[in-house]
Order: C-alpha cells, then sequence, then structure tokens
C-alpha cells in the first residue's frame, strides 16, 4: 500500500462537501486518489464541472493530509481508507463507502449486528437495547450509533456481556457527541471494539452527519435489528438504508399505544423478522455451532 496513496483518500475526504461518491469517482477518473488529489484544476473541471473543481482547488491549497495523519496517529487514531488491507470488507461493498475511516480501539473484524432505536426509549425498550447486546456479545460484535436511547444502551450490554461493540460518530473522534457518552467511548475502545467516524479531526456534530453515518451502522452490519423506533426517525432511516445494501432487517415488537414503537411494528408488517431473543438473531444469521445457541439458553 502506497503512502502517498493513502494520503491522497484522507485529503480528498478533508475536502467540505465533496462526499464518498464523488471521491471515488475522481479516483476512478484519475486511476489514483493520490493522482486526482493532485490533478490540476482544468482537469478536475473535466470531471467534476468548474464549479466544484474551483471549490476543491481551493480547499485542497488549506488541507494537510500528512499533518491530519500525523495528529491522528498523536492520539491514537488510526484512518484506514479503501486501500488498507485492514478496511472493513463488508463497509467496502456498499456504493457510498468511506474515503476515510477513522479508527479509535481495535479495527473492526468479524461478523456483526446493528442494534439502533429511540434517543428516549420506553422502560421495556432499555431493557430490550441491553439484554439482546449483553446476549450477542459472545456471537458477533455490536454496532450501534453512540447516541443516548437504545444506542447507548446496545454498547453498555455487550460490554457487560464481555463482547466488542462498534460506535459510529456523527462527529469527529475528538469532538465525541454526545458528551455524556465519552466515558462509554473510552469503555468500547477499551474492550477491544471500536469508535469510528469518517469525519476528519475536528469535525463537530451537525444535523446533516447523523443520517449520513446510519449508513456505515448498516454497511459494517450482516443485519439491521430496529429494537424501538417511532415512524420517523434515525433508526428507520437505518433499515431502509440496510435494504438498500441487501442486509437483513429484523425488529423487535412493541405496544401498538406507544408511538415509539410504531416504526418497529411496521417494519414486522412489511415483512421483518420478529425479534423476542438474541436467538432469533443469530438463527436468521445461521448457521450457527450449537454452543452458541447453548450459551442463550443459559443466560435465561
Amino acid at each position: 500500500m502506497s503512502k502517498d496513496e493513502r494520503l491522497g483518500w484522507i485529503g480528498l475526504n478533508m475536502v467540505p462537501g465533496l462526499g464518498p461518491r464523488r471521491i471515488r469517482h475522481l479516483v476512478d477518473c484519475f486511476q489514483g486518489a493520490q493522482k486526482a488529489w493532485r490533478a490540476p484544476e482544468h482537469l478536475l473541471a473535466q470531471a467534476l464541472g468548474p464549479r466544484l473543481a474551483r471549490h476543491v482547488a481551493r480547499h485542497r491549497s488549506q488541507l494537510d493530509p500528512p499533518k491530519e495523519l500525523e495528529k491522528a496517529l498523536s492520539r491514537g487514531f488510526r484512518i484506514l481508507t479503501p486501500i488498507c488491507p485492514d478496511y472493513p470488507p463488508l463497509l467496502k461493498t456498499i456504493a457510498d463507502a468511506p474515503a476515510a475511516l477513522y479508527c479509535w480501539g481495535q479495527i473492526p473484524q468479524g461478523p456483526a449486528v446493528a442494534l439502533v432505536g429511540t434517543r428516549q426509549p420506553s422502560p421495556a425498550g432499555q431493557v430490550m437495547a441491553h439484554r439482546l447486546g449483553f446476549e450477542l456479545a459472545g456471537h458477533v460484535a455490536v454496532v450501534s450509533g453512540l447516541a443516548r436511547g437504545i444506542d447507548g444502551l446496545a454498547h453498555r450490554g455487550a460490554i457487560n456481556g464481555g463482547g466488542r461493540t462498534w460506535a459510529v460518530l456523527g462527529s469527529a473522534l475528538d469532538r465525541l457527541y454526545p458528551p455524556e457518552h465519552a466515558s462509554l467511548a473510552q469503555d468500547i475502545a477499551a474492550h477491544g471494539g471500536s469508535v469510528l467516524s469518517e469525519y476528519p479531526l475536528g469535525t463537530g456534530p451537525r444535523r446533516g452527519h447523523f443520517p449520513a453515518r446510519n449508513r456505515i451502522i448498516s454497511g459494517l452490519a450482516l443485519a439491521v435489528v430496529v429494537v424501538e423506533a417511532p415512524m420517523r426517525s434515525g433508526a428507520m432511516i437505518t433499515a431502509d438504508l440496510a435494504l438498500q445494501q441487501g442486509r437483513e432487517v429484523l425488529a423487535v415488537p412493541g405496544s401498538p399505544a406507544n408511538p415509539k414503537c410504531q416504526g418497529s411494528n411496521l417494519l414486522i408488517q412489511q415483512g421483518a423478522k420478529l425479534v423476542q431473543e438474541a436467538r432469533d438473531i443469530l438463527e436468521e444469521l445461521s448457521p450457527l455451532p450449537p454452543p452458541a445457541l447453548m450459551r442463550i439458553d443459559s443466560l435465561s
């Protein structure tokens, strides 16, 4: 793997508003990320149009990819690009895979299941999120978004179950959000998990970042489980993205009288597998070795 090529991916990812699809288009057009990064504006214009080419050229002159990599490494972070052998292979298959994936902790490896849902869960939803994270911990990594509510409970359940969990942020690794989950993020990294972001260092949380990061949550996972979610929610966006990516979608049923369960109940009506325990998820991802199912029996 060429260091210059890696820096090309990092640099292109630092250009505001360029996005992973356009970056991939540039890399294909110039047959390499470093060539795309160094391309003169008139050639960029042939690939992107004059307005966006000016935008890239203007920002490029102010960016320093080697310094970005140095800063990341000094803080204990890694930056994975699509040419890195450790880049998550399942994530690489999605159409808009991140051009750069900042990683704190262990590099994500192996099968994973995403647990997602509302930031304001019911007591039953809280119990279920933690329970599923705990029960899945011995078999797959648990992916979620470090948000308040279902996400945080799923992460904590996986840690308490002795497993690995991966958190995908809507901000940079050095701008953890929500701030009250900073200790949870530290625990994730310390217990064999990963805290991940596609955003350059110093990038704060923004409204559009959270729907965008949902594609990474589903992209890392074999299946997405909606634990509890209203009709219009980030969890439902993640479920839709999962279907587009060819992932399995499952959902936990809830009370029809609870608006926070309407989205997850609708998914079940539309054909998502109903989940009452971790066994339901693992069976959907079978074949599984018998000890995996036996361990779940021991938890009941």
